[in-house]
Formats: C-alpha cells, sequence, structure tokens
C-alpha cells in the first residue's frame, strides 16, 4: 500500500509563454515557447510527492485517447502507483490550456472531460484506507463527485485512520460553499488558495475565513496566500510565513507542491510550525521552473533551500 493516495483531476496541459495579450480574431500571435504536460491537483501533488521521495498512488479517471495515454504514462514514470486510475472510453481526458505572461502569472481555460465522472462506486477503497494520508484535490470541478460523494469517501478514509487532506480549485460556475459544506467535516487538514477561500466562506480577513472553515469542522486550515505567503490556523493556534523571495518563471503548480510539501512534514511527524515553512519551500521551489513540477527539487535540495534562507536548523531535520 501506498503511504499517500491522491484522487482528484487529472489533466493534460497545454501552455505557452510569455502570453500578454490575446490575439485578434482571427490574427496569429508568436510566443517563445509551448509545450504539453501533466497536470491537475491529483497529479501535481503525487508527482510532486514522489519527487520528495513518498511513496504515492494517484487515483481518478482518464479518457482513452492520446492525452490520456500521456499523462498515465508520465505519473507511472515517475514512480507514482497508477493502479487506481480508472478508463473511460465515452469521454475525452480533460485538458487545460495555461497562458502564462512575463511575470509567471497564469490564466487558465479548462476542460472538465473524464475528470466529470469519477464516482465514489469506482474507487478502490482498500486503497484509499489503507494509506496514511489520503488527499482530495481537485475539489469543485468534479460534478460527479463534489459535495455529498466526495465527504462519503473522506468520511470513510477518516474512519479507517486516514489522515484526509482537501484542496479546491476555482469553481466557475459559483457553487462554493454549497458544494464544500458537506466534505469540510472530514478534512483534517483544509489546504485552498486564498481567493478560493475568501469565495468559499464570504470572508475577506485570513483569519475570519479560517474561523468559518473551522467552525464548520476542519481541524487545521492551511490558506495559500500567493506573494504573501501562507497562513495557518488550528482552534488554538496560528502560524504566518511569509514568501521566500525567489525568481517567478511559472507559478503552475505552487499550490499543489506546497500540499506536498505539507503532506510530506505530516508524514514525518514534525509539527505544525516546521511543516508550514516545509511546505512553503516545496511550492517556493515550484515556481522556478516551466510546468507543474519541473521546479520541485527532492527532500535534501528542499532541505538544501531552507538551510540557505531560514539556518542551520534544518540540518537536523533531514534524518
Amino acid at each position: 500500500m501506498s503511504d499517500v493516495v491522491c484522487l482528484g483531476i487529472l489533466v493534460a496541459d497545454i501552455w505557452g509563454r510569455p502570453i500578454d495579450t490575446w490575439p485578434q480574431k482571427g490574427r496569429l500571435s508568436l510566443v517563445d515557447q509551448m509545450g504539453i504536460g501533466v497536470g491537475g491537483c491529483a497529479a501535481n501533488t503525487g508527482l510532486s510527492l514522489a519527487k520528495l521521495g513518498v511513496d504515492t498512488a494517484v487515483m481518478g479517471k482518464l479518457g482513452r485517447d492520446g492525452f490520456g495515454t500521456f499523462v498515465a504514462t508520465e505519473i507511472e514514470a515517475a514512480g507514482v502507483d497508477v493502479s487506481g486510475i480508472g478508463w473511460d472510453d465515452s469521454i475525452n481526458t480533460s485538458a487545460t490550456m495555461i497562458m502564462i505572461d512575463s511575470d509567471g502569472e497564469r490564466s487558465f481555460l479548462h476542460c472538465m472531460g473524464a475528470n466529470a465522472t469519477v464516482r465514489p462506486e469506482e474507487l478502490d477503497m482498500d486503497l484509499i484506507c489503507g494509506a496514511k494520508v489520503f488527499d482530495f484535490g481537485g475539489a469543485l470541478v468534479m460534478p460527479g463527485f463534489d459535495g455529498e460523494p466526495a465527504a462519503s469517501v473522506l468520511k470513510q478514509a477518516q474512519d479507517a485512520g486516514v489522515l484526509t487532506c482537501m484542496d479546491t480549485v476555482w469553481d466557475d460556475t459559483g457553487s462554493w460553499m454549497t458544494m464544500m459544506e458537506p466534505c469540510l467535516p472530514y478534512a483534517d487538514y483544509f489546504l485552498p488558495s486564498f481567493p478560493e477561500a475568501v469565495e468559499i466562506t464570504g470572508q475577506t480577513d485570513p483569519m475570519e475565513v479560517a474561523r468559518v472553515l473551522l467552525d464548520h469542522g476542519v481541524g487545521t486550515v492551511a490558506l495559500k496566500m500567493g506573494e504573501e505567503g501562507c497562513y495557518v490556523r488550528t482552534p488554538d493556534h496560528e502560524i504566518r510565513v511569509p514568501a521566500f523571495t525567489i525568481d517567478a518563471v511559472d507559478g503552475t503548480g505552487s499550490g499543489d507542491a506546497f500540499v506536498a510539501g505539507f503532506i510530506q512534514g505530516l508524514l514525518k511527524g514534525w509539527d505544525l510550525e516546521d511543516t508550514t515553512h516545509f511546505a512553503n519551500a516545496v511550492g517556493a521551489l515550484c515556481v522556478t521552473g516551466i510546468g507543474t513540477t519541473a521546479g520541485v527539487r527532492d527532500f535534501d535540495g528542499t532541505i538544501d533551500f531552507l538551510v540557505e534562507h531560514e539556518g542551520e536548523r534544518w540540518e537536523a531535520m533531514r534524518g
């Protein structure tokens, strides 16, 4: 059994950079770089965990097409267990077009594809309940799974003694709390981006955002706040960690890398402070490369970064 199971969206990413303006209708614009990669919260977090040396499985659904074959092959080649991935002959693999501007900021066009058809009854619950951590990444763009179905799976994992983590993506339908509320009591750790958490809670201050989520049953809230770093809160403790100063190339996947770093800290048994700092470092390093995981370093490389930026105390964390 894998230590971590990442369930959620699996995506083929088609990216281009720099894209600072949209072409006029019927016209062509040139970009310096364009490529294809693996994306989606479950895949990104799983691949980042594998880089960190964590035994990981990824679960979700792909269409039986070229994109699907590419995504599955890339994930498996990284040493991640793909036995829990389902295949659908009737729908295409999810895909995202990513427009990266000169500052590394991203805009997206997304097709839900096979991700929209995931159902609890299709999942290998033995794989999930045999893990140490279950991460649901991609809430709010999985209409066949969001809400009560996802809550039922999180509850089963929690009842089996598995730590549960959850992450979201931007909800273009505006459902937000309607879909999230059933799941929150079964999330030991909830790690949304701050803008998404604002939409879910209706609050604009990090402390109040976290309070609403805790009141809905979340164990620990970790808000990813981009250039402002992150804010983590439990019922009786809060942590603010500023962002590292780095040369950002591409922010794609940085939030998922943060989640991977956070999960690594949980597996190591670190306290919340060290776990948060490590997650912040993994997320920061992610943006130094193009694509969702290219900038992520292995465990020792991440510790090297922390030693350089936060001091020698991190040397003791290598063991």
